[in-house]
């Protein structure tokens, strides 16, 4: 039975709660492949005179191919005393060229702008911890460079089928845990019903991925006895005899840190905690255990790992997803002073209390509002309190041909007025056809600006902006465009942006269906 494509998946209405629920819907999830990535591995898998090895290298670069050729080639040995394939060459070499072919060709290629951004925000990050792994540990552990390259990279694809089923509940737990400093066990199974760690044990499992994937799993589900034990002797940076001599003292404790696999967790980790700032305390403590693992002093260590994340982004930063390299540049570089290079202030307490405030409004069933026109003033002052500062909310036609604005925030008087005609705009086409959202930056500027009608280039001026088109009942109804004056936004209103266009999206539904 072929496997759904991205857009056939379940609506996020449809949360599974269960194990078993999440576990049958991921996989039966094909991941979309990039489609150059995809003609390339073709290309090379049709050549008589290409080696294993380099249609293995060929893959390598596309995250979503790998997983896809090791998991193919570890579930189809039903025979569970033949161990999973550890490296991407040894399962093309199990499958055979021809099943390979098969399983490329059943695969979705798209263009690479029209992949979830959530799905490559994740493979980058999985990318970036490759990197961090080979660049830290690889050469150190030359004989096991294989397994430390393919664990390190496939650690997080247990949630890469997940960006694309439920890209918005991964928006909404990377706001409350990491920006609202909610607990995770909480905002877990209120979103999922279940604790993503245990989803993606159960998921390295089933797809019988590289043992050190499973065994990074178990060990911070059941070895965080051991975990914390350990933190606390990194944190004594500065007493390396100490650590030393702690250590000694237990022999187990030695033994259990020092393990080869546990340099695809730490590689994770650190690539992971790097997303949100260099500088937190989470980030900091994957850096002392890395510090420990490799008696190595925490200096070095910041050196060789701010390299590895600059060669990282120089071949996997992509448009509009974010890399922490980026961050390095900002205590150094001229630019930082320059306007429109800082990031917008974020909201401040008042503001996000405020913000709330209008979104338990927008989800309180049955609607309070008694037309459209209530409930998007209502949607817009949300979105201000949020930080953005210029908004325009358009409203789709019967015929969807059209775009008419409802709502302005920050913009000239005369805008109100204005009418789109879709099919002159193939971002607006984009964004009607299905619930999506882009994130206009500088490093992505030239690609989408040209594809905005000109009367919303001119009224938007600027190198930022996002763009997302919200849903009722199954059809796109509205498009929200919000910036903060053009310049880079505040994290934290992006995430309250993709949080306040769910509490839109459900008043909608709830309004629409008030008298059925």
């Amino acid at each position: 039975m072929p496997l759904p494509l991205a857009s056939e998946v379940p609506m996020q209405s449809q949360t599974p709660r269960t194990l078993q629920a999440w576990i049958k819907l991921l996989n039966s999830i094909r991941l979309p492949v990039p489609r150059q990535a995809h003609e390339r591995v073709s290309s090379a898998i049709n050549d008589s005179n290409r080696s294993m090895r380099e249609i293995s290298e060929r893959m390598q670069d596309s995250p979503a191919l790998v997983l896809s050729v090791i998991r193919e080639a570890n579930m189809a040995v039903s025979n569970e005393l033949v161990e999973p394939a550890e490296s991407l060459e040894i399962a093309i070499n199990r499958l055979g060229l021809k099943r390979t072919g098969e399983l490329l060709r059943s695969l979705p290629a798209v263009e690479p702008e029209d992949l979830p951004v959530a799905l490559r925000q994740l493979q980058m990050i999985s990318l970036h911890a490759s990197q961090q792994a080979n660049g830290l540990f690889a050469v150190r552990l030359a004989r096991l460079w294989q397994e430390i390259h393919w664990g390190s990279l496939l650690f997080l694809s247990p949630l890469w089928p997940l960006a694309i089923s439920h890209p918005k509940l991964l928006e909404e737990w990377e706001l409350r845990v990491i920006h609202k400093n909610e607990p995770v066990a909480k905002v877990e199974l209120e979103l999922f019903g279940i604790r993503l760690l245990e989803l993606c044990q159960a998921m390295a499992e089933l797809w019988r991925l590289p043992l050190w994937i499973i065994q990074g799993y178990r060990l911070l589900q059941n070895e965080r006895r051991q975990l914390v034990r350990v933190m606390h002797i990194a944190r004594h940076r500065e007493l390396g005899l100490q650590q030393q001599q702690e250590l000694d003292n237990d022999p187990e404790l030695r033994r259990w840190l020092n393990q080869p696999a546990n340099t695809v967790l730490l590689a994770n980790g650190l690539a992971l905690s790097a997303q949100q700032a260099w500088d937190t305390p989470h980030n900091t403590r994957w850096q002392y255990l890395t510090c420990l693992y490799l008696q190595t002093p925490l200096g070095d260590l910041q050196q060789q790992v701010h390299q590895q994340a600059v060669l990282s982004a120089q071949s996997h930063a992509g448009p509009g997803i974010w890399h922490p390299a980026t961050a390095l540049l900002w205590p150094w570089d001229q630019r930082r002073e320059h306007k429109g290079m800082v990031a917008a202030p974020a909201p401040s307490a008042h503001d996000l209390k405020r913000w709330s405030k209008f979104c338990t409004e927008l989800l309180a069933e049955p609607s309070r509002f008694n037309n459209a026109m209530e409930l998007t003033k209502w949607a817009r002052d949300a979105l201000v309190a949020s930080g953005m500062s210029r908004i325009m909310m358009l409203m789709t036609d019967k015929g969807m041909t059209q775009l008419r604005v409802h709502q302005i925030v920050g913009l000239p008087e005369p805008s109100a007025q204005l009418t789109l005609n879709i099919d002159h705009s193939t971002l607006l086409q984009h964004l009607t056809r299905q619930a999506g959202q882009i994130r206009i930056t500088l490093e992505n500027h030239d690609q989408y600006w040209s594809k905005l009608p000109a009367s919303l280039r001119t009224l938007f001026r600027g190198d930022n902006l996002l763009a997302r088109s919200l849903v009722s009942n199954g059809r796109v109804v509205m498009i929200v465009l919000a910036d903060q004056g053009g310049g880079p936004f505040s994290e934290i209103t992006v995430q309250a942006f993709g949080k306040t266009a769910q509490c839109i999206e459900r008043a909608l539904t709830t309004f629409s269906n008030r008298s059925r």
